[in-house]
C-alpha cells in the first residue's frame, strides 16, 4: 500500500504544536530533521486514503494560526507527495539509529540493538507517537545530567513529569533508581511509556499515572521535566513542593533565550543551579534545593562556637 509524505518547513518553537497537529490529522509516523538550530523540518507519514489537497489545506490554515498567534513559522507551505510502503519503512527505521548519550548510555530502537554497548546501559525506545526518542537536543541534555547526577550517588525513587515515551524514566531505572514514577496528561504517551518499559525489562518498576505533578503526594528526591519553557514556570511551585528539602530537579526543553526565565522562578523558590548543558540550541538544567540552606547553615556555624564561649565564659 503506498502513504503520503507530508514534508513541512518549521522553527524551534512551532514544530511541538505542528506535530501534534500532524498527529490529529492521522499521521502514522513523524520524522525531524534538525541539521542546524535555523534549519527544521518535518516529515509526516499518512495512510493511502488520506487526503493530500485536505491534508495540505489543514496545515497551511493551522501554520496561519501559530503565525497570527506571534510564533515564528517558515512561509513555505507544505508539499504532499506519493510514497511506496518500503520508502517509508526505510525513512522511518534510517532516522532513528544507536545513540550513545552521556557516558553510560546507549539509547536505540528495537530493530538496531547493538551486539555490543561497550559498558554502556541499554535503553530501548520505540519511536512513536509520543515525545522523546534520545535523538532531540532536549532530551540528550536531560540524559547527559542524569547520567552524570546518578555516578554520584543513588536515590530511592523519582518522578518523571510529562514522560511522553518515558525514556527519561526508563534511563533513570537502568542507571539504578529503584522506582521511578511516569506522569503524563496523554492516556496515549502512558501506554506507550509502559510497552518501552516492558521492552527493557523494568515494567514492574515503573508507576505510570494519568494526572500532572499537582495531583501527586510524597517527596522524591530526583524530579525531571522535559516540558516547555512555559509549563515549567507554571509547574515550578508542585516541583519545589515534590523536592521536598533537599531533592535535585532535571529540567529540559528550553531554547536558550528562555533559560533565564524559567531560572528566574524556580530560584525564587530556594533552588539552586548546579549543572547546565546545551545542545543545538536547546537547554537542560540541573538544581537542587537545600544548598542555600546548607550556605547559610555553614555561616552561622562559622559565628555560633564564639557567641558559644563567651556566653559560657561569662555565666
Amino acid at each position: 500500500m503506498p502513504f503520503w509524505e507530508l514534508t513541512i518547513p518549521a522553527s524551534p518553537e512551532s514544530a511541538e504544536g505542528l506535530a501534534n497537529r500532524l498527529w490529529e490529522l492521522g499521521a502514522l509516523g513523524i520524522v525531524e530533521e534538525e541539521p542546524d538550530r535555523a534549519r527544521l523540518t518535518l516529515r509526516a507519514f499518512f495512510a493511502e486514503t488520506a487526503s493530500p489537497s485536505t491534508l495540505a489545506a489543514a496545515v497551511s490554515d493551522y501554520c496561519a494560526t501559530l503565525s497570527a498567534l506571534g510564533f515564528q513559522v517558515p512561509a513555505a507551505r507544505p508539499a504532499v507527495a506519493p510514497l511506496p510502503e518500503e520508502s517509508w519503512a526505510h525513512a522511518w527505521r534510517q532516522s532513528f539509529q544507536p545513540q550513545p548519550v552521556g557516558r553510560r548510555l546507549l539509547i536505540t530502537p528495537p530493530w538496531e540493538v547493538p551486539a555490543t554497548r561497550d559498558g554502556r546501559e541499554l535503553v530501548i525506545i520505540e519511536p512513536g507517537r509520543a515525545f522523546g526518542t534520545g535523538t532531540h537536543g532536549s532530551t540528550q541534555g536531560c540524559l547527559i545530567l542524569l547520567d552524570s547526577f546518578l555516578e554520584t550517588g543513588r536515590v530511592a525513587r523519582a518522578v518523571d513529569v510529562g514522560t511522553g515515551s518515558g525514556v527519561l524514566a526508563i534511563a533513570a531505572l537502568r542507571l539504578g533508581v529503584p522506582r521511578v514514577t511516569a506522569l503524563d496528561t496523554d492516556a496515549d504517551a502512558l501506554t506507550e511509556a509502559r510497552r518501552n518499559a516492558e521492552l527493557n525489562g523494568v515494567e514492574g518498576r515503573l508507576t505510570c499515572q494519568l494526572s500532572g505533578p499537582e495531583a501527586l503526594e510524597g517527596l522524591f528526591p530526583l524530579v525531571l521535566a522535559n516540558l516547555l519553557a512555559g509549563s515549567h514556570v507554571a509547574l515550578s511551585a508542585h516541583y519545589r513542593r515534590l523536592l521536598g528539602s533537599r531533592g535535585s530537579l532535571i529540567l529540559g526543553g528550553l531554547l536558550a533565550d528562555e533559560e533565564p526565565a524559567v531560572v528566574g522562578a524556580v530560584v525564587a523558590l530556594g533552588l539552586a543551579p548546579l549543572g547546565r548543558v546545551e545542545l543545538e540550541g536547546w537547554v537542560a538544567l540541573r538544581l537542587t534545593a537545600g544548598l542555600q540552606r546548607d550556605a547559610e547553615h555553614r555561616v552561622r556555624a562559622r559565628a555560633l562556637p564564639a557567641q558559644s564561649t563567651r556566653a559560657s565564659r561569662g555565666g
